[in-house]
């Protein structure tokens, strides 16, 4: 189960936007990636982001 303190403290690392939780994924609330939870914790990368299916493709890289 995730801390909703924790919760209230990460942003997506692409936009810097809020997250909520959507069952075992952390959804960002503006560019809709999708970072997975493993054992409880979130892995905010965004080479583990997934962007939904509806938008055919992986997420851009960003940043250098």
């Amino acid at each position: 189960m995730m801390d909703h303190a924790l919760l209230d403290l990460l942003a997506c690392p692409a936009c810097k936007t809020k997250v909520q939780l959507e069952g075992e994924w952390l959804l960002c609330v503006s560019c809709n990636r999708r970072y997975p939870i493993r054992d409880g914790i979130p892995v905010m990368l965004l080479e583990e982001a997934r962007m939904p299916e509806s938008t055919g493709g992986e997420p851009h890289q960003v940043g250098g």
